[in-house]
This record gives structure tokens, C-alpha cells and sequence, in this order.
């Protein structure tokens, strides 16, 4: 078949292929697509390798399960970064939002969601045992160090809280110093859309879980 929704049918797939991402409407699908069809070959092929490398060289780190084309991560592998020092985020975009500031000589956990009952997402489906076995295990922490504390840095949303929450009495049994983030942050917002100076007042003025 030639045409599809009016254009030629490869052009309406990739259309289509655009409107599927996450905020992109029909019109800027539209644009995009054309956008491509009149760049050079080079940047089209250059997306396409991108998009390949991306599904096929990325995966999570089998220490703090960030977003890593090497394992362990590159953050886990430094040495100069205190691996006894954990910070646990939400999602990978967290955590970039927070090594912005360039505060945090800490390593990371990346919990890949948060508990939201009415949604359906429990403990099983974030990566709190994971964490739990780098606190409980240094050979599953970053170089094999003993981590000593834990900073809880989730989204002061209601799920944030819960999630927090839930993980501070797990790591109060552990015998870990348990510390989240000040409330600098906006209640009801999201760790994404913090500016770097609300991240570093609240990584700074980090308080005791217990306060």
C-alpha cells in the first residue's frame, strides 16, 4: 500500500513510532517526522545506531541498578567515592538530577519506582532487597565496603513518603545510620523537577530518619 493517514506508509509509521513516546502528540510526531525525512542521511542513520546501541549496550548495574554501558557502573567503580555512603533515588533521572550539584561523593541506589498500593507496585517490584544485601553484604556493595549510612532521597510525594518510610524500619533492623533528605523540597513534588540549588540545601540539611 502507498499511502496510510495521508502520507506515504513508511512516513506514517514513523509517525506513529513518535507518537508513541511519552508527551508527543500527533502534531510533533508530524514534525519530527519530517524532520528526519529532510536531514541528511547520516543524522538519520546516526539515530538509528544510537537507538540500537541504547537496547543493546545499556542495562542496569548489578550493584546500584543506574543506567550503565559498563559493569559495575562507572559511579560503584570510583574510588575516590565513599561506597559506605548510600543515597537511594527513585529512577536514573534522580539520580543525574542530584550528581548536578556535585555534593554527593557517595554511591547511589536506584530503587527503580516506589511503592504506590493502589497501583499495584509492592516491595517485590522495586529493588529494596537488593538494598537490604549491600547493607547486609559488603561483597554486594560498591568495592566490598561496609556501608554505614543510608540517605533516603525520594520525592516528598504521598508514595515517596510510604516508600521511605518502609525502607527506614527494613534498615533500622540493620543496625545502618538512616538519614533523608531536608524538606527543602516541595511537598506533593517530584525529585526531577528540582532545581540544583533545592537538591544541594536538601542533601546538605539531610536529617536523621527519626527527627
Amino acid at each position: 500500500m502507498g499511502l496510510s493517514g495521508g502520507y506515504p506508509e513508511p512516513v506514517e509509521r514513523l509517525v506513529e513510532c513518535f507518537q508513541r513516546m511519552p508527551g508527543i502528540g500527533r502534531r510533533t510526531a508530524t514534525r519530527l517526522a519530517f524532520h528526519m525525512l529532510k536531514a541528511p542521511v547520516e543524522e538519520s542513520e546516526s539515530l538509528a545506531h544510537a537507538l540500537h546501541d541504547v537496547k543493546g549496550k545499556v542495562a542496569c548495574c548489578e550493584m546500584c541498578w543506574q543506567l550503565t554501558d559498563v559493569q559495575p557502573c562507572r559511579i560503584c567503580a570510583d574510588s575516590e567515592r565513599d561506597a559506605g555512603c548510600i543515597l537511594v533515588v527513585e529512577q536514573p533521572r534522580d539520580l543525574m538530577s542530584i550528581e548536578a550539584t556535585g555534593l554527593h561523593r557517595g554511591v547511589y541506589h536506584v530503587l527503580t519506582g516506589r511503592l504506590d498500593p493502589l497501583g499495584g507496585v509492592g516491595p517485590d517490584d522495586i529493588t529494596a532487597a537488593a538494598l537490604l544485601g549491600r547493607v547486609n553484604d559488603p561483597d554486594l556493595n560498591a568495592r566490598g565496603v561496609v556501608v554505614t549510612e543510608v540517605i533516603l532521597g525520594l520525592s516528598p510525594t504521598l508514595e515517596g513518603d510510604t516508600t521511605a518510610h518502609y525502607l527506614a524500619e527494613l534498615l533500622g533492623q540493620q543496625g545502618v545510620h538512616v538519614t533523608r533528605l531536608a524538606r527543602g523540597l516541595p511537598t506533593g513534588s517530584s525529585l526531577e523537577f528540582a532545581t540544583p540549588a533545592m537538591l544541594a540545601d536538601a542533601l546538605l540539611g539531610r536529617t536523621s530518619r527519626d527527627d
